[in-house]
């Protein structure tokens, strides 16, 4: 039986998330329905953008050009600014909802996700109606849409989810590619960047077709390995399969690209400090301790460093995960922009297995013997007494429960609060 392979993508997510959640609290009007955009600082005119509207993309505003690009397009663009926070919990909604559909779920960003439909298959009458229904549901339950890509390739299902938008459910079988596929433009493969879609116009390649037609060595004479697998995308061949991500098998992290790039060390250990409160409470969810701890800084040049270490002993406690990370940042960072931070936890093990305990929870401090603390209000460190670790995860999963019960914002961090309005005006995306 050849597999069956769903990619879901949320259409223009951060934008329609906000919108839903203003339209929530009393606005009159859709930011779908209008020239808009998710991104920056409408005051300071600056920053990316981050997510648009259908109608702003009628007037060739595009995501990731600067903002003050975009007003020039359309100087009547209405925008507004990024809501993390918010952004996570619906997008948790979402894998929630689609875990109980199917289990085989491999999420790859906040907002998009494959699906095996393999297993399930013969429940409903054809792959195309099971997505269909899919599609519905989220629109009726959620307030939101989606587009659904079916192939049995998984690259290819990515191809057909970014067919005609939005609210569509598209197939793109490997017996569909020279019809629906190689007709299109090469910026069209997925893939294939602006770099190498100059490369491949230089060798009058213009079309995926054209490409799929184009011999393997000339490709890699030109584009090394990088022109071989698009010459595999090309032809539909992607032998990848749906890969669920266990905590326990790949870890638990978060990450967000920045609306603007960012160089003050302050504003960067309060991301951290969301981060790790994000990645924390996944850890307590999923009934995880880690015992590794990574920081990952993708730079204005889109470099990309990163560093990890090993805990003295597994663990789920926010702070614990957060000084690491703060520890790690400063050994990697060089002072350049910063257009991406995350956390990933790794090596994990259940909380119901017995773990070593540690004489010291926090990195001691060669002056006094004390623990050093990151203080996010300041950016500095303070070498103070703190909390023994059993404590801290204590208190994290107190206020997990007061969270859940009396909502996200019932108890928040007094650093995050004092700065909330300029961190949720900066920030973008997470991931699993």
């Amino acid at each position: 039986m050849d597999q069956i392979i769903f990619h879901i993508d949320v259409n223009s997510a951060y934008l329609s998330w906000t919108s839903l959640a203003l339209l929530a609290k009393g606005s009159d009007t859709d930011l779908r329905t209008i020239p808009s955009i998710i991104g920056g600082d409408m005051e300071k005119r600056h920053g990316v953008v981050l997510a648009k509207s259908i109608p702003a993309k009628k007037y060739g505003v595009t995501t990731g050009e600067p903002i003050v690009n975009a007003l020039r397009k359309c100087p009547s663009l209405v925008i507004e600014p990024p809501d993390h926070r918010l952004y996570h919990e619906r997008s948790g909604e979402l894998m929630e909802f689609l875990s109980d559909i199917c289990p085989d779920i491999e999420q790859v960003s906040v907002d998009e996700c494959f699906m095996d439909f393999t297993p399930i298959q013969r429940l409903s009458p054809s792959p195309a109606e099971a997505a269909r229904t899919i599609k519905d549901r989220i629109r009726d339950m959620f307030g939101f849409t989606v587009n659904i890509g079916i192939s049995d390739v998984k690259m290819l299902a990515k191809m057909a989810s970014d067919f005609t938008k939005p609210d569509k459910v598209h197939t793109l079988f490997s017996s569909e590619i020279r019809k629906k596929m190689w007709p299109l433009p090469v910026s069209s493969l997925f893939m294939c960047g602006k770099s190498s879609v100059q490369t491949l116009h230089k060798l009058e390649i213009k079309t995926i077709g054209d490409l799929a037609m184009t011999d393997k060595q000339i490709l890699a004479a030109h584009l090394k390995s990088h022109g071989v697998l698009l010459w595999e995308y090309a032809n539909g061949i992607d032998a990848s399969r749906v890969v669920p991500l266990p905590a326990q098998a790949k870890g638990i992290g978060n990450s967000t690209t920045l609306s603007h790039d960012v160089t003050d060390r302050a504003e960067a250990l309060n991301i951290l400090l969301m981060l790790a409160e994000s990645v924390g409470k996944r850890l307590r969810e999923a009934g995880q301790l880690a015992g590794m701890v990574s920081v990952e800084i993708k730079y204005s040049s889109f470099r990309c460093v990163s560093h990890q270490t090993s805990l003295s002993s597994p663990t789920d406690a926010t702070q614990l995960i957060y000084v690491s990370s703060c520890q790690l940042f400063d050994e990697l960072w060089n002072q350049s922009p910063i257009r991406l931070l995350g956390i990933r936890t790794s090596k994990l093990v259940s909380c119901a297995e017995p773990s070593q305990i540690s004489l010291f929870d926090l990195p001691v401090s060669a002056h006094d013997g004390s623990r050093t603390l990151f203080m996010a209000d300041s950016g500095q460190k303070a070498s103070v007494p703190s909390p023994p670790r059993q404590k801290l995860e204590a208190l994290d999963k107190t206020l997990d429960h007061i969270r859940s019960k009396y909502g996200k914002d019932a108890v928040v961090r007094g650093s995050l609060l004092k700065d909330s309005s300029s961190v949720k005006n900066r920030h973008r995306r997470s991931d699993a």
